[in-house]
Order: structure tokens, then C-alpha cells, then sequence
């Protein structure tokens, strides 16, 4: 059974997810601020977690950095700012998918079972689960990318994207190409956030002290290669 953590500060909202999600067979657990969800995750088995963003004391944006500094559980935002801008923030600081308020319950049970169904596909599909390139390898299994003795945790979407280019080395991939593998065909994703989770996945690596500058590459007005 899947546990999904549900965090927001409304209890009424709360209690509604609950509602909606039970019956689908989910394990439910509820927290009302950040530092709870970061807790729970610490300390116990979850999933999936559903995030707010406006909560007091710690934004939804700072939880999933925060997150994301330890974790590569998938995130889904769910929240009513709905700018473009918000979204775009909320990609950035790590979610794999943003929802926003009000929103259609079945689509939001759709949206969940894709992500956990691609998810437990990525960990189960391949035999070997080590994809190596020279002194790199991705480990589908942990979802952590290794550079010889070092290694560092991936989210999602950074997995997919590293996997889609070191799968074909020294190929270019347009931007629309790596949003059809990472973000799946029917994504409305504009073609900007590949280069924003290009660019962070980049700052990343750099600060792990990982030698990525001459390996992932970018061909200008084209898109982005690994070279070997």
C-alpha cells in the first residue's frame, strides 16, 4: 500500500483529501505545516506527498527545497496560486508535478497513479539497474547518480533527465524531446523548464563537487547531449 503525506494547513483541506484518496486504497498521513512533513518523512515510509504552498512559518516552495536536500519522494504541489511564475517556482524547487486549486478529483487521482505508477516502473523495468558512462553511473534503484566514491540523490525529474541523455551519449536532444521522455507526450510544459532543470541539476552536481562541466552540455539553439 502506498502512503501518501498530505500537508497543509487547513484542516478542512485536509480532511477533503483524505476523503478523496482513501478509497483509491492510499495509506494517509496529515500534517499542517512544513516542519511536520520533513519530520514525517525522516522518520517514516511515504510515497508521495501532497504540498500546499501558502503555510505560516515555512512555505511550501522552502519545504520542498528542503525535501529535496535529503529525499527524491515525488512532489506534487497542490495550491491556488496558479500564475505562470508559481509554477515555475514550484518546478524549480523540486516538484514533479503542480495541481492547482480548484481542482477535479479524478484528474487528481490520475495525476497521482502516473506519477507513482512511472516511479515504480523506473525502479522495476530494467534487470540491471546500473546505467554507467565512464566514471559516472545512475542507480535506478536508489535514484542517486555516483561520480566514483561520491554520490548524491536525484529527484525525479533530474533521474529521468540524466537518464534520457546518458542513454545516448554524445546524441543531441532537442528541448521538446526531453519534455516528451521526462515530462511524458501529453505534458503542456513549456520547453523553459528543461533548461531551468538543466541548469539546476548543473548548480547541484557543481556543489557536490561532481565534474560535470565537460559531460553534460549544452548545443546552442538545439538542446542538450552527454559527451563521454
Amino acid at each position: 500500500m502506498n502512503t501518501i503525506l498530505l500537508v497543509d494547513d487547513e484542516a478542512r483541506m485536509l480532511n477533503l483529501l483524505e476523503l478523496y484518496l482513501s478509497p483509491g486504497g492510499y495509506s494517509i498521513l496529515k500534517v499542517n505545516n512544513g516542519h511536520e512533513a520533513i519530520q514525517a518523512i525522516k522518520n517514516k515510509s511515504v510515497d508521495l506527498v501532497l504540498l500546499d504552498i501558502m503555510m505560516p512559518e515555512l512555505s511550501g516552495w522552502e519545504t520542498c527545497e528542503r525535501i529535496r536536500s535529503f529525499s527524491n519522494v515525488p512532489i506534487i504541489m497542490l495550491t491556488a496560486r496558479d500564475t505562470k511564475g508559481d509554477v515555475i517556482k514550484g518546478l524549480n524547487a523540486g516538484a514533479d508535478d503542480y495541481i492547482t486549486k480548484p481542482f477535479d478529483e479524478e484528474v487528481l487521482l490520475a495525476r497521482i497513479n502516473a506519477l507513482l505508477r512511472r516511479r515504480n516502473n523506473d525502479f522495476h523495468s530494467a534487470q540491471n539497474h546500473l546505467l554507467t558512462r565512464g566514471d559516472f553511473t545512475l542507480d535506478s534503484s536508489s535514484y542517486t547518480f555516483h561520480h566514483r566514491d561520491q554520490k548524491i540523490a536525484l529527484t525525479l525529474k533530474e533521474f529521468k533527465l540524466l537518464e534520457s541523455l546518458m542513454k545516448n551519449p554524445e546524441r543531441v536532444h532537442t528541448r521538446e524531446q526531453l519534455l516528451v521522455m521526462v515530462w511524458d507526450i501529453n505534458s503542456t510544459t513549456e520547453t523553459r523548464t528543461v533548461d531551468s532543470h538543466i541548469r539546476n541539476l548543473r548548480d547541484k552536481l557543481k556543489r557536490a563537487d561532481f565534474p560535470i562541466e565537460d559531460h553534460l552540455t549544452t548545443v546552442w539553439g538545439i538542446g542538450y547531449q552527454w559527451k563521454i
